[in-house]
């Protein structure tokens, strides 16, 4: 059986592709669990330092959940919530994620991309999250993860007419952070540049920040600081401080 999320690493990113392009990659119960399983090794595999997520087929990253499914979700299905609580796993994973989007991201596509810490859009990409037309919300996290991207107005907006917008327009409300014609090349480039820094350091600052932003200012900068004192006991401190000074590369442990 041909698995629904390959799974490919190279030079310390793993790129994870959802491989149902006979139906622009829609998220079933089985796409869920093999993401989840694939995310459990990768938090394990020291040789493994960002991850990007992207569609196969060239048509979409994932156009949603699976309506086939849908139809038959009851009460229980909303309060088990699989798919919100996947995505709260990838808004959390320790190591930095990418949303490398190669066309339609839409209902639980575009909230699988909202959930990741960076997103990047090839021009033609359509955004948005159509499902009050089926008579249900964005329920993995969309009406929370996109207030927060692109203000409270955008967001009832977009949730309540269902409107695409377009790469473009998604980069200019602050829901995609950028737009590239490659955008597969454009995440390794960008998870090359994380990796040269140091590991500790990327992994506590997505912290800090992705715990400030739901607490008030004065509570995210004690977290702040005692990151910040945390990391001033560590090696690699010492070592990028002493690679600047002698103007060589650092080399990092994550110690």
């Amino acid at each position: 059986m041909t698995s629904t999320v390959l799974v490919e690493i190279a030079d310390g990113v793993a790129v994870l592709t959802l491989n149902r392009p006979d139906v622009r990659n829609a998220l079933n119960a089985r796409v869920l669990a093999e993401l989840r399983s694939a995310l459990e090794s990768l938090r394990a595999d020291d040789g493994v330092g960002a991850v990007v997520f992207t569609g196969a087929g060239g048509r979409a990253f994932a156009a949603g959940a699976d309506i086939a499914q849908l139809r038959d979700y009851t009460v229980h299905t909303g309060l088990a919530a699989d798919m919100q609580r996947l995505y709260d796993e990838i808004e959390a994973f320790e190591k930095p994620t990418i949303a490398a989007i190669n066309g339609y991201a839409l209902g639980g596509g575009c909230e699988l991309a909202m959930a990741c810490d960076i997103r990047v859009a090839c021009p033609a990409a359509k955004l948005g999250l159509p499902e009050t037309m089926l008579s249900v919300l964005p329920g993995a996290g969309g009406t929370q993860r996109l207030a927060r991207l692109a203000g409270v107005g955008r967001a009832i907006e977009l949730i309540l007419t269902g409107r695409l917008v377009s790469a473009e327009e998604a980069r200019e409300i602050g829901l995609v952070t950028a737009v590239a014609d490659d955008p597969v090349g454009a995440a390794h480039d960008t998870a090359r540049r994380i990796l040269a820094r140091g590991p500790l350091a990327v992994r506590l600052a997505k912290l800090v920040v992705r715990t400030g932003i739901d607490t008030d200012q004065r509570t995210g900068l004690v977290v702040e600081r005692l990151a910040q004192a945390l990391l001033y006991t560590s090696d690699d401190k010492r070592e990028g401080a002493e690679a600047f000074l002698a103007k060589r590369p650092a080399t990092f442990t994550g110690n």
